[in-house]
This record gives structure tokens, C-alpha cells and sequence, in this order.
């Protein structure tokens, strides 16, 4: 029987314990090339999760999807400068097919907005075609320096979508309700709160005009970039001539958005609700939520029975798995444990006698015997318990950890005890790169919906400014 490996304790290496978590937890393998890593049942199915929950709200807001090639050539790549001088550290580059160079070089794509823009100028003639919405799920690719499982990899897999308005308004507001979306939907779903702000000028995606994004705290006060949202303005229209005739028949550029969310979401579950036993996954995006574990030395029917039963009376509602294996009752649950199943149900002979089960709940460990004919009711409160206590602690967390600093000293004392640090500072981009170069931390964004100061004093110069700005540490 392989063993289960011991996991690193959070509290003495956190990112040891990350990696213990993803590979004890059989979410991945490593890719044969350096960056790369294969999606595991256990972690895909988490994305299967995303993508069905996530394009419900698409179809809800009348966005469709569509998939585009993943090969850009050098002439349509160069076209936005802002844009291919933000991604060129990163791009990957085909020149050559068998023995053949060719005639000119293709990108694998690290976004999609060219393609999108190549695309719309097609797709567009009259004001009646406007808005257009689009969105695709798809691999990208950056050649990354430094690498880590769904928090920064070679290829991974995201969401992407786009659109095309005939106002800069209705861009602006799209750009806005996405980042809402993302919002509202990593709270619900993956038990995620986060803050939503305004990226600034250095930290804003290549080629935007401005940047919106949802930034989330994990364990280690580290943050995580979860979902980002773009206005873009006119910056690609003008360039790749996506117009339209106006009801006056003249000829209008359109005004774009883009935004996306990625698989580093897995690792923003997995470093949000994750503990010493391994993975916390919460019941609305787990791919199994229920383990029904037979406990017997040897093979007894009443228990297959007993499990049968339940597993009949649960399988409509619920995605479940059944451990029939001869392995050890503390195998069986331990490694439930680290791959984080919502919940687990323990059947074993006397249980067939009393006609009750142990049932286990992945966040809190707690043990409570629960009548046959009283599960169905049990489990689907149980699955709303486990996830508002999920969301519950991680606000909790996030509100402890923000502090508010005064003076640049106070900033770097709370940036080393890995805080997210609120600090009123004026625009000047000297000021956030000193604070990158001296402190590593990164602006994080500036903060919409926060309970900040109305007014501080500029750490740097000293100056009355209402701009707020969270620095923090981050993946």
C-alpha cells in the first residue's frame, strides 16, 4: 500500500506545504517541459466546476463563446506597441516548421486581444451589431522566469472575454459589472472575498487604458491577483480599424473591454481554505463532495449494501465517491482529508445495526452520527454550513490583516509581517518603484469599496492626497 507523505505544517514553510498539498492532493504531475503541469482529475474537475457555474452567468448576460486559433503572427502581434513591449519577455516564438524557417515568425499567444480585434474588424459594420460580446476558454502560453503550480505556469488555462461598444460609457460600465461579476462569484463559489480596485498606471494591463482587478489574501498574507478587467478605449480599434456606421452614417471607432479569470484560481482555493491535512475544497465547486468510506476487515454485504443505499438516496443531488478498497479505515480517511472532500461518511458494521452514520465535515474536523432516514435533509444543510464557514474565515482573515500605515517606516513593518497595507500616497511612479525595489511589495490596487480615510498625508512627500493605494506582498 503507498504510503501517504507527510505534509509540511503551514506554520514552518508555507510554500513546502503548498507543494506538498497540490502533489499528495493528486492535482498534478509535472509536464516534461520546465513550467508545465498536467491537470490531475482532482484539479481539473475543479475547472470543469468554474467553467459550467461561470458560463451560466455568460449565458445570463447574453455572451457567447467561441474559440480562436492560438497562433499569432509578427506583423498583427506588433501592431499595439504597448502591448507586445508589456508580453515580449514572455512570448513564445515559432520560426521554424521541420527544416523549413519561416518567412515570418508566429506567436503562441499570451492573450487574445489581437486576435479578438483582427476578429471583431470582420465582425462589425453597423451600430445594430453593436454590442458585441464574446468570451472563449482557452490555453495560453508565457514563457515564465520563475514557476509554480496554477500560480504562475508555462501554459495554463483561462477565460477570456471581449467586447465592443459604440460608447465609451457602455465600455466603461461593461468593464466595471464583470469586475462585480468576478467579485460575487469567487465569493460564492469558491468561498473567495477579495478587494476590488483600480490597478495603477505601472501595474495595468499592456495595452489598457485602465485595469480593474479582485485581489485576494491567502494564508501566508501573500496576495493574489484573481481576476482582472480591462477598459481599453480605442487603443485597438484605431489601430486594427474595428469601426462601425453610426444612425448619422458616419464612421465611429469602437470602444473595447476585455477581462479573465485563470486555473490560478485553484491555487488561490488551495492557499485560502487549505490546512495541516492538506486541500479545503468548498461544496459549490468541488468536483466530489461527498466520500462514503466502508470500514470492514473483510468484505461484508450489509455494509456494500448500507453504502449502496445511501449512495442511492444522495446521487441526485450530489457528486459522490465510493472507497470500497481493502485499505485502512485511517488510509481511507486521511487521504480523503488531504484531497479535501467536503464531507465524508463512514459506513462499517455496527453502523448496519444501528442504522446511523459517522458523518465528517472537511473544515472542521467535526464528527456526528446521523440517522439513515435523516441524511438527506443533514447533508444539504451540512454543504451550506461548510460554505459560508469557508467564506466566513477567510473575511475574517482579510479584515485582520489590513493595516493602515502613516509613515513609509510603518509601511515596511507591516509589508514584513506579510500584511496588506493601506497608505496614502500621490501619484508619482518614483514612489511606487522605490517601494518595489526596497520592500518587494507590489501596489495591489487602488481600493473602490474599502472603509479608508477620507484624507491622509503622502508618505513620501508629504502632501493632503484622498488617493489610497494597498501594498502587499504577492504571487
Amino acid at each position: 500500500m503507498k504510503e501517504i507523505k507527510q505534509i509540511t505544517p503551514i506554520e514552518k514553510n508555507f510554500s513546502k506545504w503548498y507543494i506538498d498539498v497540490v502533489t499528495n492532493g493528486k492535482l498534478i504531475e509535472y509536464g516534461t517541459v520546465k513550467g508545465t503541469i498536467i491537470f490531475k482529475p482532482n484539479s481539473y474537475g475543479i475547472w470543469e466546476n468554474i467553467q459550467v457555474n461561470f458560463n451560466k452567468i455568460l449565458k445570463q448576460q447574453n455572451i457567447r463563446n467561441i474559440y480562436l486559433p492560438m497562433l499569432i503572427p509578427a506583423n498583427l502581434i506588433s501592431k499595439e506597441k504597448n502591448h507586445v513591449d508589456g508580453f515580449a519577455p514572455e512570448l513564445a516564438t515559432i520560426t521554424k516548421v521541420g527544416n523549413k524557417q519561416l518567412s515570418e515568425e508566429i506567436y503562441i499567444r499570451p492573450t487574445s486581444e489581437v486576435l479578438f480585434a483582427e476578429f471583431f474588424k470582420t465582425e462589425i459594420n453597423s451600430y445594430n451589431d453593436l454590442p458585441l460580446a464574446y468570451n472563449q476558454w482557452a490555453n495560453v502560453l508565457r514563457w515564465e522566469k520563475t514557476t509554480n503550480p496554477f500560480l504562475r505556469n508555462t501554459e495554463f488555462l483561462w477565460q477570456e472575454g471581449h467586447t465592443c461598444h459604440s460608447t465609451q460609457e457602455e465600455a466603461e460600465e461593461m468593464t466595471m459589472n464583470m469586475i462585480n461579476v468576478y467579485k460575487i462569484f469567487l465569493r460564492d463559489y469558491l468561498a473567495i472575498p477579495v478587494i476590488t480596485g483600480i490597478k495603477t498606471e505601472l501595474e495595468k494591463f499592456s495595452g489598457a487604458v485602465s485595469t480593474f482587478t479582485v485581489e485576494a489574501m491567502m494564508k501566508d498574507g501573500k496576495a493574489l491577483q484573481s481576476g482582472t478587467s480591462h477598459f481599453l478605449g480605442q487603443n485597438f480599434s484605431k489601430i486594427f480599424n474595428i469601426s462601425y456606421k453610426s444612425k448619422e452614417n458616419k464612421s465611429e471607432f469602437v470602444y473595447q473591454t476585455s477581462w479573465g479569470i485563470s486555473t490560478r484560481l485553484i491555487g488561490a482555493i488551495i492557499m485560502t481554505h487549505g490546512d495541516n491535512r492538506g486541500i479545503i475544497i468548498p461544496p459549490k465547486i468541488a468536483p466530489i463532495q461527498i466520500d462514503i468510506i466502508q470500514i470492514m476487515a473483510n468484505k461484508e454485504p450489509k455494509v456494500e449494501e448500507l453504502s449502496t443505499r445511501i449512495f442511492d438516496q444522495l446521487k441526485g443531488e450530489y457528486s459522490i465517491r465510493v472507497d470500497k478498497s481493502n485499505k485502512t479505515a485511517g488510509y481511507k480517511a486521511a487521504q480523503s482529508e488531504i484531497e479535501g472532500i467536503p464531507i465524508r461518511i463512514e459506513v462499517g458494521p455496527r453502523d448496519v445495526l444501528t442504522e446511523e452514520v459517522a458523518i465528517i465535515r472537511r473544515d472542521t474536523l467535526e464528527k456526528v452520527m446521523v440517522k439513515i432516514n435523516d441524511l438527506t435533509n443533514y447533508i444539504s444543510k451540512l454543504i451550506d454550513l461548510i460554505q459560508s464557514n469557508l467564506l466566513q474565515s477567510a473575511e475574517i482573515r482579510l479584515k485582520k490583516n489590513i493595516k493602515v500605515a502613516t509613515t513609509y517606516n510603518e509601511l515596511k513593518t507591516y509589508l514584513e509581517d506579510n500584511k496588506f497595507v493601506l497608505v496614502p500616497i500621490i501619484n508619482n511612479n518614483e514612489y511606487e518603484k522605490k517601494i518595489k525595489e526596497e520592500t518587494t511589495a507590489t501596489a495591489r490596487c487602488i481600493p473602490l469599496e474599502l472603509d479608508i480615510p477620507t484624507e491622509g498625508m503622502c508618505i513620501f512627500s508629504g502632501e493632503k492626497t484622498t488617493r489610497f493605494v494597498i501594498y502587499a506582498k504577492s504571487y
